[in-house]
């Protein structure tokens, strides 16, 4: 199994699910006592949270870039982003990495087309779901992303104030719910949770519509790509 290099720390409390995540996906693959090798470089949230408010992407990108040539000189034969907002910056974190990347957003359409559909909410960072970046990929594969036309705002803010921080209230999981449903009403078959927090707060259980966690999804596509 070659070595997964994970840039993650953005929030740390969706890394820390990624490392249980790509691990269980290894021990249910191999068996046994197997688990991923994995190295993973957790940067400090708070300086990039606050170059994505004031739209310094590109900093922000040559950042992750110092970071993604760092994993690879460690070793790294994968190469995977614990964030789907950061996903904006992929280009510039990519200038100079030669290892594989494996992009969030991919796993995530294919397990959708795989189940057939297509018209789908996309729920996120105020950036995610209005920024292109995220969209247009999928559009690529063939899906039509929709996103809550209010409230995003709300959304948004519960991804930075409290997921973030670990804490999770049933008050805002009616938020995201109501949020769905909207979503439902205007012809969304599913629901991408573009947040690697927000399986924190949302899951089948409790959404109106089929949920597609990005982050599982994306730790499940890291260990396939390493397992080559």
């Amino acid at each position: 199994m070659k070595t997964i290099g994970l840039i993650g720390g953005m929030s740390w409390e969706s890394s820390a699910h990624y490392y249980a995540a790509i691990n269980r996906e290894t021990a249910r693959r191999l068996g046994g006592l197997h688990s991923a090798p994995l190295i993973m470089h957790s940067v400090d949230f708070a300086p990039i949270a606050e170059l994505q408010s004031a739209g310094q992407w590109d900093e922000a990108g040559r950042q992750l870039n110092a970071v993604a040539l760092a994993l690879e000189a460690a070793g790294a034969e994968v190469l995977g982003l614990a964030t789907n907002t950061m996903h904006v910056v992929a280009d510039t974190l990519l200038a100079g990495v030669s290892i594989p990347f494996v992009h969030i957003a991919d796993p995530t359409a294919e397990a959708l087309l795989a189940d057939g559909y297509d018209t789908v909410g996309l729920l996120g960072t105020r950036f995610t779901m209005e920024m292109d970046f995220y969209k247009d990929r999928l559009r690529a594969r063939g899906l039509n992303p929709l996103i809550p036309e209010v409230g995003r705002t709300n959304l948004n803010g519960i991804i930075y104030e409290e997921l973030c921080r670990g804490v999770v209230r049933e008050p805002s999981r009616t938020i995201y719910v109501d949020a769905i449903t909207q979503l439902a009403a205007r012809g969304a078959q599913a629901v991408i949770l573009g947040c690697t927090e927000i399986g924190m707060l949302i899951d089948d259980a409790s959404s109106p519509l089929p949920t597609y966690d990005t982050t599982d999804l994306h730790a499940r596509a890291l260990v396939a790509a390493a397992l080559g």
